[in-house]
């Protein structure tokens, strides 16, 4: 496995660690300090996630143009560390939100070009592999991070605002590993700039190409934001300081199968990991709805884990996979883009109907949309993107 694709999942484990510690209690600052609803929530992830998968576009287009791809992703690294003391500070709804806001913009920044250096960095009988590996140690550093405000809220007697603090530290570390320990591929010498996102280049997308951006966009509108596992968590009488231990467990199980899974998709149908993905995200739906306390509640965010593992990276996978070497930047750009629209969609429908019907009901619906992205995949897709 090349070096760079070493340094590039450190990189990410460093900024999940940051974030995570911050997002892990986001949910609990919001509606416990602020007085924030849960449709708030739904509403304020909703925008925030689906803003950094529609900046992919623009920042994956230009990485193409350019045929660079660290700068971009730098800056984006940057701009979500520069953002990290906001939280600290907020005094009200208004500040998360830009807060969570820039972050997610610093996180579309960096997002399209960095899949696109990973493609570029590893040849591609290893390209399931090395984005498996990436994936597990971003995830390595989205369960540290949980773990780490546990371990703060615990020993500082629940200080919300500390723990943001000090979140500020493995973000800065995180843009010093990519400065220095990343070595970009050189451009050909005789590649022109060519504007990636005219008429004639996007034709050169296959149809291939766009069944991984419906399947993608299914996938989001089945899958809502992981704020609400932390809301089900509270809700089940756990105390506040002991909540991230239930993205301690999601993340660690994804950290763990995301590996596997990835090098498994250089080897299996695309199709039957995407099925099995699925069929554990309608499991662990149907877990959360029916959990009262802590044996249920963390069977249902682990089969949540392994539903994570099996097909982020697959998913990652097959856009490279299908797009040309030339316009892969752009091409993680245009699913993002697709993937926010949907999470937007998906995480105010899951805040209305919390507030509406109860988390239970939120859950149910979550195991109907998967239900039938799994049936629409059995039926229209072909054996492997």
């Amino acid at each position: 496995m090349p070096r760079g694709i070493w340094a590039l999942g450190f990189v990410s484990l460093l900024m999940d660690v940051s974030s995570e510690m911050i997002h892990s209690l986001l949910p609990l600052f919001m509606v416990g300090v602020l007085g924030a609803s849960a449709l708030t929530v739904g509403i304020i992830e909703g925008v925030a996630e689906s803003t950094a998968l529609t900046v992919k576009v623009f920042s994956g287009a230009l990485s193409d143009y350019l045929g660079r791809r660290k700068g971009l992703a730098l800056f984006g690294y940057a701009l979500g560390a520069l953002t990290k003391p906001m939280f600290a500070l907020a005094g009200g709804i208004g500040m998360v939100m830009t807060a969570r806001f820039l972050d997610r913009i610093g996180k579309g920044i960096r997002g399209a070009p960095r899949d696109a250096l990973v493609a570029d960095l590893c040849p591609p009988q290893l390209r399931g592999a090395a984005f498996g590996l990436r994936q597990s140690l971003d995830t390595v550093g989205a369960f540290l991070g949980p773990l780490l405000a546990v371990a703060l809220m615990l020993l500082l007697d629940d200080d919300f605002r500390t723990v943001f603090w000090l979140a500020v530290i493995p973000g800065v570390l995180a843009v010093a590993v990519l400065a220095f320990g990343v070595q970009e591929p050189p451009r050909a010498a005789d590649a022109p700039a060519v504007n990636p996102i005219r008429r004639e280049n996007l034709r050169r997308l296959s149809r291939s190409y766009w069944g991984v951006v419906a399947i993608g966009a299914v996938f989001t509108l089945a899958c809502f934001s992981e704020a609400f596992l932390v809301l089900r968590a509270q809700q089940v009488g756990i105390s506040v300081a002991l909540v991230p231990l239930v993205m301690v467990a999601m993340n660690l199980v994804y950290a763990a199968s995301a590996y596997p899974f990835g090098a498994l998709s250089d080897r299996v149908s695309h199709r039957a990991l995407l099925a099995g993905g699925l069929a554990m995200l309608i499991a662990a739906d149907l877990v959360l709805a029916l959990s009262s306390g802590w044996a249920g509640l963390l069977i249902g965010v682990a089969l949540w884990g392994v539903h994570m593992g099996m097909t982020q990276g697959l998913l990652a996978t097959m856009v490279a996979d299908t797009a040309p070497a030339d316009l892969r930047g752009t091409a993680f750009g245009v699913f993002n883009l697709v993937s926010g629209v949907a999470m937007l969609a998906a995480s105010v429908l899951a805040g209305l109907l919390w507030d509406a019907f109860g988390a239970a009901f939120t859950f149910y619906a979550g195991a109907l949309f998967a239900a039938t992205a799994l049936l629409a995949l059995m039926l229209r897709q072909p054996a492997r993107a």
